[in-house]
């Protein structure tokens, strides 16, 4: 599969999971909702106290299994270096985020309260790699 192949399914298939790493270097394999940039790449919605945002600050290597809302099927696997993105510049990708997967959001100033609340931040993936490139 090509880079902008995987972009692409990314745009419409947004269930996902994320791939840190521990400090010992283990896995960290979290479940999460996937969005695309203008500048393709991948963006997941997390919090400043969540392990995969505090792996990701510590070691940039991410990746992720995208799958269909159906599971079985079509899917894609992605990876890159990734980077966390601090409120208040992540407000607007968090907005963006949002109206790519749900659409308009009935309160906006609501929102925003709450990704502040929240401590929400936006961890971005460069996609440097896709694939499946082979069957088996």
């Amino acid at each position: 599969m090509e880079i902008a192949e995987a972009i692409d399914f990314i745009r419409t298939n947004h269930r996902a999971v994320l791939h840190t790493f521990r400090r010992d270097g283990s896995p960290q394999l979290s479940p999460v909702a996937v969005g695309i940039d203008g500048d393709g790449r991948a963006l997941v919605s997390s919090r400043e106290t969540a392990i995969k945002t505090k792996n990701l600050a510590r070691d940039p290597r991410a990746a992720l299994c995208v799958m269909n809302d159906g599971f079985y099927g079509n899917w894609c696997f992605v990876s890159g270096a990734g980077e966390v993105v601090h409120l208040p510049e992540a407000m607007d990708l968090l907005v963006a985020y949002y109206r790519q997967l749900a659409g308009e959001h009935p309160d906006w100033d609501d929102y925003r309260a709450a990704m502040q609340r929240e401590q929400r931040v936006m961890l971005r993936i460069s996609v440097e790699y896709a694939g499946p490139n082979v069957s088996g």
